[in-house]
């Protein structure tokens, strides 16, 4: 799943990657560094014909986070771009511990790890790295003195620490088989005196080291400038002017098996870093630090927050009437007013729930969308409605929400013609994903919606195709980052739903 770039196979577009001659798969063994067998490795060729590109990345404010709704970060725009490029979907995996994700990368689970990762030799030995991002520094993330406020620079600086050499006997927290464990040891080396460097465990993020520090858990951390500067302004109380390395390269991380992977990410990024779209997509994240502070300290970011949006105990109170995870519910009022609930569409539908009056009235909304919590009671009582008509055909309860989804953005009437006609057509009349869904779509040309089994005529088919997806999309983005408070998850595994 993810944002639904679609590409269709054929000779002319292999012949254009230059890869006419090879498998679709590469389906055998191959071992790692320790003797370790490996799983399928996979390139561009496989991803292609599965249309689905999958990046691992991490929950932070540079790489991946929602902010006010809506999937955000600098990793994440920019796999998005690349998948967009490619003509496939885009499936983020979220790391849970960063400490094996070259492993999941090595065993082929993962297609692209993207997670502000600094290139070294022992890394090297493992994956390879496309051209850099980005080139940052390594730097000393420690607390200010109390009064710091009014104190000079100079003044300042003889309460921190300002040289390597001064961290000697110091305690340093860095994550294990991190880029800055290693440069700790290095260091060592360099200044000739012991650093006592506390190792953390592969779940703790770099942001909740540099947040501990903050909060006078730990006295200190390293961490790369760029996601330093960031954290800063909404940690104003802690310095990161002490390097202790010289630049650095980020970039993305392959399987050493993927050289055609490899080889259209470098000259993709190398096109990509000339674009004014890119320097505008850098600038928002690393050089707009008040609106990455206010970003982070939103309330309705996940990263300063669980919350999606002002409406939240609502949708959650709703969503047990309708059996729905709380987020795929919210997913759909975004979809709908981005929770806006003065908002009003041309077709003159209103509130959150977009509801067009002529359907509203039937639930006791006699004005444009009514309050929020009214706008949601009459959505949730017209999904329970249309449920309970496809339950009685869709017995898969996965399946049957894209038809409920679809059935309240087009009307039933026009989903149930496209059944029809998936049913005429000899393809799976149960199945939304590539069957019914491909037929709304056909239902914007006369063929199909001349038919004497349609009842309801032209269907603008593109509109109701895209919401049951983009739905589902953000809704997997939210189950990513958003924590479930309330309720069971409606998929099994979002991630499958709409990437088959």
């Amino acid at each position: 799943m993810g944002y639904h770039y679609k590409l269709k196979i054929t000779g002319f577009l292999l012949l254009t990657f230059g890869i006419t001659h090879i498998p679709v798969c590469n389906t055998t063994q191959s071992s790692s560094a320790n003797g370790d067998s490996l799983s399928m490795v996979i390139d561009i060729p496989h991803i292609l014909a599965r249309k689905k590109i999958v990046a691992l990345t991490d929950n932070s404010s540079t790489s991946y986070f929602i902010y006010k709704g809506e999937p955000m970060g600098y990793e994440y725009e920019m796999l998005r771009s690349f998948a967009e490029y490619l003509k496939v979907d885009l499936e983020i995996i979220v790391a849970k511990d960063m400490n094996e994700i070259f492993d999941l990368l090595q065993k082929g689970q993962v297609d692209i790890v993207s997670a502000n990762l600094t290139v070294t030799e022992d890394r090297m030995k493992k994956v390879n790295f496309t051209e850099p991002l980005i080139y940052t520094r390594q730097v000393l993330i420690q607390p200010k003195p109390k009064g710091w406020q009014n104190m000079s620079a100079e003044k300042l600086s003889e309460h921190l620490i300002r040289t390597t050499i001064d961290l000697a006997g110091k305690d340093v927290y860095v994550r294990n088989e991190s880029s800055f464990y290693s440069r700790l040891v290095n260091l060592q080396d360099e200044i000739a005196s012991k650093i006592n460097i506390k190792e953390v465990p592969g779940e703790v993020t770099t942001e909740s080291l540099i947040a501990m520090v903050a909060n006078g858990k730990i006295p200190r951390t390293i961490c790369d400038e760029n996601v330093a500067m960031v954290n800063q302004t909404y940690y104003p109380q802690l310095d990161i002017k002490t390097a202790v390395s010289f630049p650095q390269k980020i970039a993305w991380a392959v399987n050493k098996n993927s050289p055609l992977l490899l080889s259209e990410l470098n000259n993709w990024i190398s096109d990509q870093k000339n674009t004014t779209r890119y320097a505008v997509m850098y600038n928002k994240y690393f050089k707009n630090p008040k609106a990455a502070g206010q970003r982070n300290e939103s309330e309705f970011s996940s990263l300063g927050g669980n919350n999606i949006s002002p409406y939240d105990d609502m949708i959650m109170a709703y969503s047990r009437e309708i059996g729905w995870d709380w987020r795929l519910l919210a997913s759909m009022i975004y979809q709908e007013s981005k929770f806006d609930h003065t908002a009003q569409s041309w077709a003159g539908a209103c509130g959150l729930m977009q509801m067009i009056p002529a359907t509203a009235i039937q639930y006791g909304l006699d004005t444009c969308g009514g309050t929020p919590i009214q706008s949601i009671d009459a959505g949730t009582r017209h999904i329970i409605k249309l449920d309970q008509y496809w339950a009685k055909i869709i017995s898969n309860k996965e399946e049957r929400i894209k038809f409920v989804l679809a059935s309240y953005n087009a009307g039933l009437g026009h989903v149930i013609d496209a059944r029809n006609l998936c049913s005429k057509y000899g393809n799976k009349s149960d199945l939304w994903q590539n069957n019914v869904e491909k037929y709304l779509l056909l239902k914007s040309y006369p063929k199909y919606y001349n038919d004497p089994i349609v009842r309801c005529g032209y269907c603008r088919g593109q509109e109701p195709y895209n919401y049951v997806r983009e739905i589902i999309t953000r809704y997997e983005h939210y189950r990513n980052t958003i924590k479930d408070n309330d309720g069971k998850e409606v998929f099994a595994d979002a991630k499958s739903t709409l990437t088959e």
